[in-house]
């Protein structure tokens, strides 16, 4: 016997301005019949390709330290730079910047959502299909 998971849960401090945040960011939508509303305290945004889904919810105690888990992005089409650059104009700020530092196949970016969680942005797949990165 085996489990699936049935979402993401990520705890914030504003579940709808969060989940407003992520949206366009991964091309997400409101879940049928979730009442993603301002003052709602669990926000519920899914794929509408993949169905995967991530929960937003409230909690009374901030982010504290670096997270145990995270998301890895990788562009749908263009290049990581160009996603980098889409990102911080969308309000993601940049934590750590790992393009080429631990060699061949690597380059990725740590970035923060507004409520500082850490989430990076990998190469695309044509551009690790590609091969390494140049150094």
């Amino acid at each position: 016997m085996t489990s699936f998971i049935s979402h993401t849960t990520i705890d914030c401090a504003d579940a709808h301005a969060l989940s407003e945040w992520w949206k366009p960011v991964l091309g997400y939508v409101d879940l049928d019949g979730d009442p993603n509303l301002p003052g709602h305290e669990e926000c519920m945004i899914q794929d509408p390709e993949t169905q995967h889904s991530l929960l937003f919810i409230e909690v009374p105690d901030t982010k504290a330290g670096k997270n145990r888990i995270h998301l890895d992005l990788r562009p749908r089409e263009g290049t990581r730079d160009e996603e980098l650059e889409r990102l911080l104009a969308h309000g993601a700020r940049v934590v750590e910047d790992h393009r080429g530092a631990y060699g061949p196949g690597t380059a990725w970016v740590v970035l923060a959502d507004p409520e500082g969680n850490e989430f990076c942005i990998l190469r695309s797949q044509a551009e690790a299909d590609a091969g390494p990165p140049p150094p």
